[in-house]
Order: C-alpha cells, then sequence, then structure tokens
C-alpha cells in the first residue's frame, strides 16, 4: 500500500486501513520523514549507545515528544479501530520515559540554573540565556573598571595633594612603602 503524506491537509487515515497496524506503520513512517526533512538530517537508527549522555537524553526526549504529537493526532479524529494504534503508542511513550530515567543517573551531575527555566516559561529560547548573561557579566565588568579607574585616580590626586601640604610626612610614607617616585 503507497500513501502520499500532505501536512497541509487533515485527513483520517485510520479509516483506511483494515488492519490498525497499517496505520501505525504509515504514520511512523511518515512522521519520521516529517522529522528528517524539517531537521535537514536523514533518519537516525535506534543504536544511541555510542552517543555521549547529554546527546542520548536529548534524542530520548525528542522521540518522546515525537510520540506524544503523534499520539495528539490520533485522538485529535479518533476512531474505534485506531485504538490499537493508539495503544501501541501509549506504549512507546511509557518506554521512552523509563527509558529517560535509565539516562538519569548519567546525566544528574549537571546543574541547570533555575534562570534558565523561568526562559523557558516566558516562552524565550533558553539558549538565550548563555547570551545575556554574557552581556550583563560585561556590563558589570566595565562597570567595575570604570570604579577601579576613579579610585585610581582619587590614589594618585590624593598622593599628589597630600605630597604638597605634608612633603616629610609623604616623603617618610614613601620610604616605608619603598616608592621612590615623589609624584605618582
Amino acid at each position: 500500500m503507497q500513501c502520499v503524506c500532505d501536512n497541509n491537509k487533515k485527513l483520517s487515515l485510520i479509516s483506511f486501513f483494515q488492519d490498525p497496524g497499517d496505520f501505525t506503520t504509515f504514520s511512523h513512517k511518515c512522521f519520521s520523514r516529517d522529522i528528517s526533512v524539517m531537521s535537514g538530517q536523514a533518519p537516525q537508527s535506534s543504536s544511541s549507545s555510542s552517543l555521549p549522555p547529554l546527546d542520548q537524553l536529548e534524542q530520548q526526549l525528542e522521540r518522546s515528544i515525537e510520540n506524544v504529537r503523534q499520539i495528539r493526532i490520533i485522538v485529535s479524529d479518533f476512531q474505534a479501530q485506531g485504538q490499537p494504534g493508539l495503544n501501541q503508542k501509549l506504549q512507546h511513550v511509557v518506554k521512552d520515559l523509563q527509558e529517560v530515567d535509565k539516562l538519569r543517573p548519567k546525566v544528574q551531575d549537571i546543574q541547570v540554573p533555575l534562570e534558565v527555566f523561568d526562559y523557558i516559561d516566558a516562552g524565550r529560547n533558553p539558549q538565550f540565556y548563555t547570551k545575556d548573561c554574557m552581556e550583563k557579566a560585561l556590563s558589570k565588568n566595565e562597570e567595575e573598571k570604570g570604579k577601579i579607574d576613579s579610585y585610581r585616580l582619587f590614589k594618585a590626586r590624593l598622593l599628589s595633594e597630600l605630597s604638597t601640604t605634608f612633603p616629610k610626612q609623604m616623603a617618610s610614607y614613601r620610604a616605608v612603602r619603598g616608592d621612590d617616585r615623589v609624584n605618582p
């Protein structure tokens, strides 16, 4: 059986299949193809054990989110003959979440700042958190540099005025400090 996926139209595909497993196979192929096309990547193989734990977690979460999206599509136009396909997708979600739980010990030492979750809750891209932190740090750094420069100028001016007003005391002060400069 050959069918064409068209994402611009909402179709009731379940009614076209005699066996609900056919629908599941069809939808999996279509949705996998759609994900590959949208991301510009070839479909990924199921062997992810060679990936770093964080990448494995990301891949597993993406798979789980995709299964939930497929469940939403199935449920939005639910028909009785689609129940086995729905059950299978629900089992996939449970399996995916169990896999995520298995990855937990490998990634539990990774700490995420709470502000990142605030970005997500506000609908902002969490990757902007790093950019914003760098901009704040740069701004704070410039502010502190300004303060340091002001204190240096104040110190130089104070030493200059003290040398003019109290030349003997400042000479002994400079001798104790080991500063041979007459005027800093």
